[in-house]
């Protein structure tokens, strides 16, 4: 399953950064071809104003032939063209003479005589007229190279001509473009207002030479920034979101998937250990039964009143063990239902904890230990199932005598906050870790006791005990530290007179 996703992940990032390479290639191309289109239009441009102005005068300046189109510049050529062809038409009497004969009798070849007289005619007027093209040509070079960027190109016609040739490349994102000099230093820029303009990026920045064919030590550049380039790229591939949306959907089917397959792995080894624990909790007092009444059957054991009063003893003690152990199989029940087990009563509590202290207590000091209570809850009256109750506050006393390597010192304590009651449970014992902290109300889950081995159990203890404080619209909280003790603290809602 993960090398499959893995590939298919692979496979599809590849797709979608292919194709965002062939939209922003595309879009650069179509860019880069916009800037030299436009730079190439106005270099024309003011090469043919400035013919304009040589065949028109200076009234050409004045004129609004401005060009701002190919086919405009073309029409505009072929109408000077045409001017000068005129000026290079033959005057009637050039055309007169010689006159063509047909007429063999006034020599030869006339015919050809009157082509290259009219050819040779042609080709000085033409070098005439190259030459005067020539030096305005010339003077116009010369000229240029003297002017600045600004009195050669207009930059209204300039923002103009840009827009009209991106528009018919198919580029229509919004624009911010400057003029810059070698240095980078900014010589025009445009006034338009666009968010998020950044010269400094690279990515969607687009630079062309002004007057490219030029060689000259002041050259200038047209840069050219789309701000929603970024933007236009992803909208461009919108059709690749559902398999987008489906990539991400295996992938959290497979995650959710591989947490089931983990989890139900640890239930099923926390189960089996559950089983074995269950299987060794029940061994031993049902072998000591089954000895003991072995015992009363053999006649040759000799049956004396105390002799039948230890067998009855050890017989009552294991199934009173075996009774509790069933007690504890049982209470699993309680973690399949979702409705409420309890059967609740108006109760108080001091009154319950200190009957459960003084039967405990016993279990204690027959250890050497001791058990500390301050009751000082004013409002003690709540809604609780005493039996479910007493269970949980027997069990959180009776781990905190498991899990301890020394004398037990027990503390119980209740007082007010708010609405609330609030009971603490606190002891002197081995501590837990922080990540077993995490994990000690799970099912099954059983802390780790290092180098204590006499501690028996089914891991559902403390799972009970949650359960049956959260049927009590209440909560529960551990702190402990290792070597140091551990305490509990419950929260249940109390009934105020």
């Amino acid at each position: 399953m993960l090398l499959t996703f893995v590939a298919l992940i692979i496979l599809q990032t590849r797709y979608v950064r292919i194709n965002a390479e062939m939209i922003e290639n595309q879009f650069n191309d179509n860019v880069q071809r916009s800037l030299y289109q436009t730079v190439s239009l106005v270099e024309e441009n003011e090469a043919l104003e400035y013919l304009g102005q040589e065949l028109e005068g200076d009234d050409y300046k004045g004129s609004d032939n401005k060009l701002l189109s190919l086919d405009s510049q073309n029409l505009k050529l072929k109408t000077n063209i045409d001017s000068m062809a005129e000026n290079l038409q033959l005057t009637p009497d050039e055309v007169n003479r010689p006159t063509i004969r047909l007429s063999t009798r006034h020599g030869k070849a006339t015919i050809e005589e009157t082509s290259r007289y009219l050819q040779y005619k042609f080709q000085q007027n033409f070098k005439r007229s190259k030459t005067i093209l020539d030096q305005a040509v010339f003077r116009w070079m010369k000229a240029i190279e003297q002017k600045d960027i600004s009195d050669r190109v207009n930059f209204e016609e300039l923002d103009g001509i840009l827009e009209k040739v991106l528009t018919n490349n198919s580029v229509n994102l919004p624009f911010y473009y400057s003029i810059v000099d070698n240095q980078g230093k900014i010589i025009y820029k445009c006034h338009k207002e666009i968010k998020h303009a950044n010269l400094n990026g690279t990515n969607n920045v687009y630079t062309q030479k002004l007057f490219p064919l030029e060689e000259s030590n002041h050259a200038a550049y047209l840069q050219v920034i789309f701000p929603t380039k970024q933007n236009y790229i992803l909208s461009s591939m919108n059709l690749l979101l559902p398999s987008v949306g489906l990539i991400a959907l295996v992938l959290a089917v497979f995650i959710i998937a591989i947490f089931i397959i983990f989890r139900q792995k640890q239930l099923n080894n926390m189960k089996n250990d559950f089983v074995n624990n269950m299987t060794h909790e029940f061994k031993t007092p049902i072998s000591v039964i089954s000895l003991a009444s072995q015992m009363l059957q053999d006649k040759g054991v000799q049956k004396t009143p105390d002799s039948l009063q230890h067998i009855s003893n050890v017989i009552r003690d294991e199934t009173k063990r075996l009774s509790y152990q069933v007690e504890k199989v049982l209470q699993m029940a309680i973690f399949e239902k979702d409705n409420s087990i309890l059967n609740l009563n108006e109760m108080r509590i001091n009154p319950l904890i200190s009957d459960i202290i003084g039967n405990f207590s016993l279990k204690v000091t027959s250890k050497g230990g001791k058990i500390t209570s301050n009751l000082k809850a004013t409002y003690d009256t709540a809604l609780i199932d005493e039996v479910h109750f007493t269970n949980v506050i027997f069990n959180l006393m009776d781990n905190a005598l498991k899990y301890c390597d020394k004398p037990l010192l027990l503390t119980i304590e209740t007082w007010n906050e708010k609405d609330n009651l609030l009971i603490s449970i606190e002891d002197n014992g081995i501590g837990i870790n922080k990540e077993d902290l995490k994990r000690i109300f799970e099912k099954f889950y059983r802390v780790s006791t290092g180098n204590l081995h006499n501690v028996k159990g089914f891991g559902l203890g403390l799972a009970y005990v949650k359960k049956i404080i959260s049927e009590h619209k209440g909560i529960i909280k551990v702190e402990s530290e290792i070597n140091i003790g551990t305490k509990f603290t419950i929260s249940i809602p109390t009934l105020k007179n």
